[in-house]
């Protein structure tokens, strides 16, 4: 393995091990690398399973670039549908952004394409842009490390999260949405048909969110009103394709210090990750460093991505890292563990529901950004109502899906501030394409918050992000919840010369 710095890039899992190391040879010759997306197949809780996933040259899952090193990958769909990759959290031309027809065509099965860009550094991930697609995993890892990072005295560790359901991903949308699938929504090609009005299938429906939450289940008393957190049973949850009946065990050294880049790659799953015995140090969010802030617990909702460090302690041990998925029992993740230590096995259950992340906009407001954009006043704003419900089940932005959506319009250059307000029981995870945004107020509260792509909207909070209008293109801006993506909700960020 190349050594990446002084105490050496260490994977977290076997999936994701010598497979997440760039070939020594491809970054000296600045040759194209190579991803496919493909099928495989993977164990979970003793039960095979064939999913989807983004190979590398190794034959394994992700990508790691060097600092000042270009992303230039050449992309194959081997899978027998279409199908296309978006790179999130990267700034492409518009062109290479991956989403389906805007503007560029899906992947037809065989075919390749090239993509060149200059890499936005931090933990990112990349994903298919087709709701069914990345249900079936169509995802993986993508690091850009900086300067600071091959200089650090640290060991790093991706710990990649998803919910996964046996029944095919047609199956769990159409239980989710009561088949109101796909509302208005034209692109990406899931194959759903659009009714609009479908009736609530309940099947899967996870309903352990209803109960009276007094702090720590599934319902925020909001006056008088009932939170809607998990809309869905999945089979399991994933950290770096395994469950915790069969953990990643990461070799880590005594007194060391690790950086976890956490990514949470689930379809509708908002995690508490909970460092346990070591206390963590939440030093970027969405790839972005941020002022550090300590704690054990730290949020993180779909498509969102944490850097959190730990030190391990000089007598070594074993340390859960763990996601729990929030108003329920449910949790994953990794252990750390110093050679010869005794590695104890951890429940897939807690003891009780974890609270939920939804209600609290605690973390966000908290965090500073360390590179924040430039003072200077608006050119514009625009409000975003965030609207929807359960029955029928269809969610909407300023109260139009998809297919009648009114484009947020900018010129390039612009600063532009866009207020999201969720008028909502559910909780909405906001991605811009193409942009980094800076959260500037949180419920009426200026702050220098955080740069970020995905913000995570609480039912009944407003939140107002500036962004300065990149490229002149259509960038799409939709809630990363994939059931609600599925029925329309997405709308576009318009920007001209």
């Amino acid at each position: 393995m190349t050594t990446l710095s002084r105490r050496g890039f260490l994977s977290a899992s076997a999936a994701l091990a010598a497979t997440l190391t760039l070939p020594a040879r491809a970054r000296a010759a600045g040759e194209a690398l190579t991803l496919s997306a493909t099928s495989r197949v993977i164990e979970v809780n003793g039960r095979a399973a064939t999913v989807w996933g983004l190979a590398n040259s190794g034959g394994g899952s992700g990508l790691i670039l060097d600092p000042g090193q270009r992303f230039r990958v050449d992309l194959t769909n081997t899978l027998d549908v279409e199908t296309l990759i978006h790179w999130h959290g990267q700034i492409p031309p518009n062109a290479q952004d991956g989403v389906p027809d805007l503007p560029m065509p899906m992947l037809r099965p065989g075919e390749t394409r090239g993509y060149d860009f200059a890499p936005r550094p931090g933990t990112h991930w990349m994903h298919a842009h087709v709701p069914e697609h990345e249900m079936l995993l169509l995802a993986a890892p993508l690091v850009v490390r900086r300067p600071e990072d091959l200089a650090a005295d640290r060991q790093e560790v991706v710990l990649f999260l998803h919910d996964f359901a046996f029944k095919p991903p047609s199956e769990v949308l159409a239980e989710i949405t009561g088949a109101s699938g796909m509302a208005g929504m034209d692109h990406g090609n899931t194959g759903a048909e659009a009714t609009g009005q479908g009736g609530m299938a309940m099947g899967n429906m996870d309903m352990s969110g209803m109960a009276g939450m007094g702090g720590m289940g599934g319902m925020a008393g909001m006056g008088g009103m009932a939170m809607d957190l998990n809309d869905y049973a999945f089979d399991a949850y994933l950290a770096n394709d395994r469950t915790l009946a069969d953990p990643e065990v990461v070799s880590v050294g005594k007194a060391g210090r690790v950086l976890i880049r956490i990514i949470n790659a689930s379809a509708a799953t908002v995690f508490w990750i909970d460092t346990g015995e070591l206390p963590g140090r939440l030093v970027a969010v969405d790839g972005e460093p941020v002022a550090p802030l300590s704690g054990t617990r730290f949020g993180i909702a779909m498509a969102q991505r944490l850097d959190i460090e730990v030190d391990v302690p000089v007598g070594g041990g074993a340390f859960p890292i763990l996601a729990l998925r929030e108003g329920a029992r449910e949790r994953t993740g990794i252990i750390l563990a110093t050679p010869g230590a005794a590695v104890a096995r951890v429940a897939e259950l807690s003891d009780a529901d974890h609270p939920a992340f939804s209600a609290d906009l605690t973390q966000e407001a908290a965090l500073r950004s360390l590179a924040p954009l430039a003072e200077r006043p608006a050119d514009r704003s625009e409000t975003l109502m965030l609207g929807g419900s359960m029955m029928p089940y269809v969610w909407t932005i300023n109260g139009q899906t998809w297919s009648s959506h009114i484009p947020v319009a900018a010129k390039s250059g612009e600063r532009v501030e866009i207020s999201f307000h969720n008028m909502s029981m559910m909780a909405h995870p906001m991605h811009l394409h193409g942009h980094a945004f800076q959260v500037v107020d949180v419920n009426g509260q200026r702050i220098a918050g955080a740069l970020r792509d995905t913000l995570h909207v609480p039912p009944m909070a407003m939140i107002t992000v500036a962004v300065d209008a990149g490229e002149a293109a259509r960038w799409m801006l939709h809630c990363h919840h994939m059931a609600h993506l599925a029925t329309g909700m997405m709308t576009e960020f318009a920007v001209s010369d």
